[in-house]
C-alpha cells in the first residue's frame, strides 16, 4: 500500500472554470469580516487567543471564544477571488494548514468550506457562536476524536481478456463462434464480445469496492463512495491539495503513487483515531491482491462529515460563503 501524491491541477482547473461566471457578476462588498477557517472546543470559555500560524494570504489568525466554543478566524474586507490558479492552490494550501494545526492544538475540527466569511468583527462571530451552538455543541461531540480518511484502488495490471474467457461460459461461447463465422457475422458478435467483457469488469470492480466498503465499514462510523474521477469541487480540492502537499499516508509503507492504472473506487471514511491501524490492515489485504495499489490518506478533518455551516441568501458560488447564519 502505498501513500500518494495526486496532482490536484486538472481538478482545480475544472472547478475554478464552473465557478468563475458564477462568481463574476457579484461579488460581495464587505467592509469587515472574519474568514472563518473552523471551529473548535476550547477550555477557555470567552476571549481571544491566537494560533501559532499564518492564514491565508499571511493573515494572522485568531481564536474567538464564546461558552467554550471557538472559532478560528482572520480579519478580511473581501472574499479570496482570482484567476491565477496558482495563488488559488497556495490559498488552499494555506486553509488546510490552518485547519490542521487547530486540530493538533484542540482536536477535532468543525472546517469550513474554503472562502467562509462572516460579517463583522469578533463580537459578531461570538454572537454567531451563541446562535449556533446548540448545533455546534452536538457537532463537536459527536466528532471528538474522529478524522476523515480518503482510499483510493488502483488496478496498475488489468485482468488479461484469456482469464476472464476461461472463467466465463459466455464469452467463450462468442470467442468460438467469432473465429467459426463469416466476416460480417463476426463484427457483430465482436461488439458482444467487448460488451459482455465490460460488464464483467463492471461487476468486478462493484464487487471489489461493495466487499471493501463492508469490510471498512465493520471498523469506521461512516463509509462514502466517491466519484470514481475526481469532483469538480473546491471542497474536495482543499483536501486533495493537502495529500500533494504532505503526501501522507495514514498507514502502510508512504512513499509516492504511480499514477497509473485504472481507479476501481474511491471511498471517504469517517473513523475514530484508535481505528487507523485496523482499517490500514484491511487496506493491506487489498494492496497484497497482484494488480492492485491502494492510496491511503489521512487523517484530515471531517470536511465530507461535518454539518453545513455558512451560506444562506448570502452564498456565491459553490464554496465562497459570506454571512453565515442569520444577517447582523
Amino acid at each position: 500500500m502505498t501513500g500518494n501524491e495526486p496532482d490536484a491541477t486538472e481538478e482545480l482547473e475544472t472547478a475554478l472554470d464552473e465557478q468563475a461566471e458564477a462568481v463574476a457578476d457579484e461579488v460581495p462588498e464587505i467592509d469587515e469580516g472574519r474568514y472563518l477557517y473552523c471551529i473548535v472546543r476550547t477550555e477557555a470559555e470567552t476571549g481571544e487567543s491566537t494560533l501559532e500560524t499564518t492564514g491565508v494570504d499571511g493573515e494572522p489568525v485568531s481564536v474567538v471564544v464564546a461558552d467554550g466554543i471557538g472559532a478560528v478566524v482572520h480579519p478580511c474586507e473581501g472574499i479570496y477571488d482570482t484567476a491565477d490558479l496558482a495563488q488559488v492552490r497556495r490559498w488552499l494550501v494555506r486553509h488546510q494548514t490552518v485547519v490542521d494545526e487547530a486540530g493538533a492544538a484542540f482536536g477535532t475540527p468543525i472546517p469550513f468550506q474554503f472562502d467562509t466569511i462572516l460579517r463583522g468583527d469578533d463580537e459578531r462571530v461570538r454572537e454567531w457562536l451563541r446562535e449556533e451552538s446548540e448545533t455546534l455543541e452536538r457537532a463537536l461531540s459527536e466528532l471528538a476524536g474522529h478524522w476523515e480518511y480518503r482510499v483510493e484502488v488502483v488496478e496498475t495490471e488489468p485482468v488479461p481478456d484469456e482469464a476472464l474467457i476461461e472463467d466465463d461460459d459466455r464469452l467463450r461461447e462468442l470467442d468460438t463462434r467469432i473465429d467459426d463465422s463469416e466476416e460480417g457475422t463476426a463484427f457483430l458478435l465482436e461488439k458482444k464480445f467487448d460488451q459482455r467483457l465490460a460488464e464483467l469488469r463492471a461487476a468486478r470492480r462493484e464487487s471489489l469496492t461493495a466487499d471493501l466498503q463492508d469490510r471498512l465499514a465493520e471498523r469506521a462510523r461512516e463509509v462514502h463512495a466517491l466519484e470514481r474521477s475526481p469532483t469538480a469541487s473546491l471542497d474536495d480540492a482543499v483536501v486533495d491539495e493537502g495529500d500533494a502537499r504532505a503526501g501522507t499516508g495514514g498507514s502502510g509503507d508512504g512513499g509516492a503513487g504511480t499514477g497509473d492504472g485504472d481507479t476501481l473506487c474511491r471511498l471517504t471514511l469517517l473513523a475514530h483515531e484508535d481505528a487507523e491501524e485496523a482499517i490500514g490492515s484491511v487496506l493491506d489485504d487489498v494492496a497484497a491482491t497482484d494488480g492492485l495499489e491502494v492510496r491511503f490518506t489521512g487523517p484530515w478533518p471531517p470536511y465530507t462529515f461535518a454539518p453545513e455551516l455558512g451560506g444562506g441568501e448570502d452564498r456565491n458560488g459553490g464554496n465562497r460563503s459570506t454571512n453565515p447564519g442569520p444577517s447582523p
